[in-house]
């Protein structure tokens, strides 16, 4: 076994974050084994000083619903050697993208309030309509074999095992 880990990001757009849940579950049966195989740049929901740089997988889970996030996959998309996009929203934009189907005429006052001040583009996007996507994991929540199977081939490709 190589004495390298492989550098990986987890990261969260507009989503119910429940494929995040699911990996921080995947975690109970398996940090024994992936804290010698991978090292967590990026993790939010478990850590406090998280970086963007020279990460080799960046899984993004979620949707891009403004133009702030476009930006920030921009960035991680720069900083990544590998991304993948997890979850049924950033696969296909969908639920997220529901909205999108609406008419104007059919955006009630409080959907434009919100659009307006949290600066939410008129259309949701999925992920590979903003930047490049090299693997994907759908399924809501994602589907956890399809996610250790994408992690495993990463291992292989980055000479970690």
């Amino acid at each position: 076994m190589a004495n390298n880990k492989l550098i990986v990001g987890w990261f969260s757009f507009t989503c119910s974050e429940d494929s995040t849940i699911l990996f921080t579950e995947l975690l109970n049966d398996n940090f024994d084994k992936w804290r010698n195989l991978v090292e967590f740049r990026y993790l939010k929901a478990l850590k406090t000083k998280n970086y963007i740089k020279n990460l080799d997988v960046s899984f993004i889970e979620g949707a891009i619903s403004s133009e702030s996030q476009a930006n920030e996959a921009k960035k991680i998309r720069e900083n990544s050697k590998v991304v993948v996009a997890i979850g049924s929203c950033a696969c296909t934009g969908m639920p997220s993208a529901s909205r999108n189907s609406l008419g104007s005429d059919e955006i009630n006052e409080k959907m434009k309030w919100y659009m307006s001040h949290f600066n939410y583009n008129q259309k949701v996007q999925k992920l590979p309509d903003v930047i490049k996507v090299d693997d994907m994991v759908n399924s809501c929540p994602m589907d956890k074999d399809t996610f250790i199977e994408i992690l495993e081939k990463y291992l292989k490709i980055f000479n970690v095992v």
